[in-house]
């Protein structure tokens, strides 16, 4: 019955109101009684009686906290109040709201990417049992394994339930409109089982699809079934043609699927081929696993190494020196993007930290200003859990209102973040198709919301008069006031400042390790350069003869477009996210081991080198003749000759990839030019004429000289006209490639986010810094009045004024520094040819901050040189 009562009183709190009365009234009554009983008179029963029970209001709080109707109408009487006095002091309420807003936006904006890429696992079966499989070489730990080497770790491993491969494809897939370049992957017949992934239409492949000579059978993506084929359920058992062979259709994979090494890729295919023991050399796949249960990552590696190195001693020609690498799928996908955004998330932590202690000392000030109405309430009856409640109800509303606006303008920055990122390169990141507000960020936002609703009633509540009212009557607090503010104004200063020059000096140093790695040298000119990758039909161009006859028309027809300077093909071109396409070869009558000899392999056109204009140290270009009629020849760049040549000159000699081929002379040296990104060293290279070894895949690179722009369309024309079923792909400038890598766009984006991060942490810095300047001049007029009526000058103010502040940045900028070398020490990974301690940056920094701050505090030191003795005491 109890608790009934009080869910009815809920909905009735003007009657229970009354009833309170009318009680209080009947014990006054009562006590009274007694008290004339006993003698006194009426006036000193009722003094007594009123005394006893003591302030009426008081007394009606109490009863209303034991009941909830009450109690619950006086939390709405708190909001209401703390509503009407943040509507009466706009402007207090509008900045505290909009700092708040600002931090809880950075914040959350960058916690989803965080959410997306870190924290949700990935949408497989056991995500954390699958790991990624490479074949590891004197290059690097990363490179692909050949179809031979793939069979044979499938079949000795004793740590992984299934092992599967993959390869992506380009394809061309013919329509009723013509042939269309499309992405596609052929993976072991077990690949889905491996990931967990049942098709939503058909069948996964069958045991054996994948071994040559089964029926051909292809799964579409989601995407291309609904895009190419309507989402038809009669689409099973349809066929497509995809290079020129004919494919069943035998399912449709899950909405959701994706994977990000596979990119945009439509159709997936089992890998039927047969490979040749010579085949072995050949590593262009990768593997993917699922651990046993109770394998761990280490127990694998070993496994892994044993048979790499038994392969290495039974087939040393194409397997020596080759050894195994083993990664979790997880660090495989998302691994590049771990410290970049937790670099964002620190600095977004950081501004959030400037906007509470910001909005601390906007709630310090205001706190100071209502010290006599806050000690007028408490004299009057209310307790100091009522006036705690009163300040903690202000600090919610604040909080819970920069919260929400945050909240929003997260969303647009989320959105507009992920416009920020190339679509070809958001294909390879499926797991930011659905970023947003999902449940893990509304409750991080709101974890931090809470946090910081808590601070800011903590300092309300630790600087409130609680326990000397008649101070706070007396004073007010006008002089006590400033004496707090000055001492904890002045700390929060401090921290701004401090933080301000941490996130500033890091985006310094991201800054200028963008633009070093966008100056870098990369042994070649990017200006004027136009590429595009292209195809030819495998029916049309099978044979040799036919690829070089079909390249040279491509070089003659665009050599004649407007504009163009020279044109060239190769089979990779330098400036990529990986640079992959290595061999093995040995150095025919050398004495050294042979085991760890590897290079990029790359093959080009005689006008390749001065097309990209690329420097020769030594020797001799390639020449048109160098074709299969004449002796093999290759030309290295400087690491090849310095690691497999050092002290010797590699004109003249000569090396062969394998036993079974014709040597290879070295012919020419040629500058380093990076062939991965250009933030990686450079590894060694070997290049060898496109005449000799022809691809019907290859690039055609133009030099022009207009803007490299204006030839895009035409270049793709013309190679159409030749002949209508190549296709094309990645046209594009040299310069627009080197922007839109990966490792580019990382840096890039962390510059300027960061750097964003940082002019927001300045502004805010100098707000503060300004506010308690300012703040301090005020409370100091009478001081400032009497020392100027007692002779003291203009001058004297402004250094009064000016030194107060320069201890603060001093400080602050001191601090500053030392921790801002610790941050950047820590994030020294992500820095391209720049210190973590550079001297320019951090003098820079500091000068910048140094000369906003005075700027800043000169306002209110003005003010004070302003200062009209007769008037500062008159206002007193």
């Amino acid at each position: 019955m109890p608790l009934l009562r009080r869910a009815l009183n809920l909905f009735s709190r003007s009657r229970v109101d009354r009833e309170i009365d009318v009680e209080l009234a009947s014990h006054i009554e009562m006590r009274m009684e007694d008290n004339l009983a006993a003698g006194m008179t009426p006036e000193d029963a009722r003094r007594d009686a009123l005394l006893r029970f003591g302030n009426p209001t008081a007394t009606k709080e109490r009863v209303v906290n034991v009941d909830v109707a009450p109690f619950l109408a006086s939390i709405w009487s708190d909001i209401s109040y703390t509503c009407r006095q943040l509507v009466r002091n706009p402007g207090f309420a509008l900045t505290a709201i909009l700092v708040l807003a600002l931090g809880i936006c950075a914040s959350t904006a960058i916690f989803a990417f965080v959410d997306a890429v870190l924290i949700t696992p990935l949408p497989y079966k056991s995500p954390s049992r699958l790991v990624a499989l490479f074949e590891s070489t004197p290059l690097g730990p990363r490179f692909h394994l050949s179809h031979l080497d793939y069979l044979d770790w499938k079949k000795l491993n004793h740590v992984f339930t299934s092992l599967e491969a993959f390869d992506q494809n380009t394809l061309a897939l013919q329509t009723a409109t013509g042939v269309q370049r499309t992405e596609g992957v052929t993976v072991g017949a077990g690949f889905f089982r491996l990931l967990g992934i049942t098709p939503v239409l058909g069948r996964d492949f069958r045991p054996g699809d994948d071994t040559a000579g089964a029926p051909r059978t292809v799964i579409l993506t989601y995407s291309a079934w609904e895009k190419r084929f309507g989402k038809q359920d009669e689409v099973l058992r349809r066929t497509v043609t995809l290079n020129g062979a004919s494919n069943v259709i035998v399912g449709v994979l899950p909405q959701w699927f994706q994977f990000a090494p596979a990119g945009a890729a439509e159709f997936w295919m089992p890998l039927q081929s047969s490979p040749k023991p010579e085949d072995r050399g050949e590593h262009g796949m990768l593997a993917f696993a699922r651990l046993r249960d109770g394998v761990s990552l280490q127990i694998a590696s070993a496994d892994m190494t044993t048979i790499a190195q038994q392969l290495a001693k039974q087939y040393p020609d194409a397997d020596e020196g080759r050894g195994a690498t083993v990664v979790p799928l997880t660090e495989l996908i998302v691994g590049s993007l771990r410290p970049t955004l937790l670099l964002l998330l620190s600095g977004a932590a950081l501004l959030l930290l400037i906007a509470c202690v910001n909005v601390s000392g906007l709630l310090l000030v205001r706190l100071q200003s209502r010290q006599r109405e806050l000690a007028v309430r408490g004299a009057l009856g209310a307790s100091a859990a009522r006036l705690t409640r009163q300040l903690t109800t202000e600090a919610v509303v604040l909080t819970l209102a920069g919260t929400l606006l945050g909240v929003g303008a997260a969303y647009g920055a989320i959105q507009l973040l992920r416009q920020l990122i190339p679509l070809d390169m958001l294909d390879t990141m499926p797991y930011l198709k659905g970023l947003g507000l999902n449940a893990h960020v509304l409750l991080f936002a709101a974890a931090i919301g809470l946090a910081s609703a808590v601070l800011l009633s903590l300092i309300a509540i630790a600087r409130a008069p609680f326990s000397d009212l008649r101070a706070g009557l007396t004073a007010g607090g006008r002089g006590a006031a400033g004496t707090v503010w000055r001492h904890l104004g002045a700390n929060m200063v401090v921290v701004e400042l401090c933080t301000a020059m941490v996130l500033l000096v890091g985006a310094g140093l991201l800054c200028k390790s963008f633009y070093k790695l966008l100056h870098t040298e990369i042994g070649l000119q990017p200006d004027h350069l136009a590429v595009v990758r292209m195809w030819a039909p495998q029916s049309r161009y099978s044979k040799d003869e036919q690829i070089i006859a079909l390249a040279r028309q491509v070089m003659d027809e665009v050599r004649h477009l407007p504009g163009v300077q020279s044109v060239a093909v190769a089979h990779q071109i330098p400036v990529a996210n990986l640079a992959g396409g290595s061999s093995t070869f040995e150095i025919i009558g050398s004495p050294k081991p042979q085991e760890n000899n590897e290079a990029n392999s790359r093959q080009v056109s005689s006008s390749y080198f001065t097309t990209v204009q690329a420097r020769l140290f030594a020797g001799r270009w390639f020449t048109e003749t160098d074709d299969a009629s004449k002796p093999r020849v290759a030309i290295v760049n400087g690491v090849f000759a310095q690691k497999y040549f050092a002290g010797e000159d590699p004109l003249g000699k000569s090396i062969r990839f394998d036993a079974s081929q014709p040597p290879i002379e070295i012919v020419g040296m040629v500058d380093n030019i990076n062939e991965g990104p250009p933030d990686a060293d450079v590894q060694p290279a070997l290049y060898t004429p496109f005449n000799q070894d022809p691809d019907a895949g290859f690039f055609v690179v133009v030099r022009t000289a207009q803007a490299p722009e204006a030839i895009l369309a035409a270049l793709e024309e013309t190679l159409h006209r030749i002949n209508p079923n190549i296709l094309t792909t990645g046209t594009e400038t040299m310069e627009g490639r080197i922007h839109n890598l990966q490792s580019t766009w990382l840096r890039r984006s962390s510059a300027w986010l960061s750097g964003g991060f940082a002019a927001v942490a300045l502004l805010l810095g100098v707000v503060g810094l300004y506010g308690v300047i300012a703040y301090s001049v005020s409370q100091r007029t009478r001081e400032i009045g009497v020392r100027m009526a007692l002779g003291a000058q203009r001058g004297t103010v402004y250094r009064l004024i000016l030194a107060e502040a320069g201890r603060l940045i001093a400080v602050g900028i001191g601090t500053g520094l030392l921790a801002a070398i610790g941050t950047a020490t820590l994030m020294s990974k992500l820095l391209f040819q720049t210190k973590p301690w550079d001297e320019g940056i951090l003098a820079a920094v500091a000068t910048v901050l140094a000369i906003s701050a005075i700027s800043a505090s000169f306002i209110p030191a003005r003010r004070a040189a302003a200062v009209e003795p007769t008037e500062a005491l008159r206002a007193e």
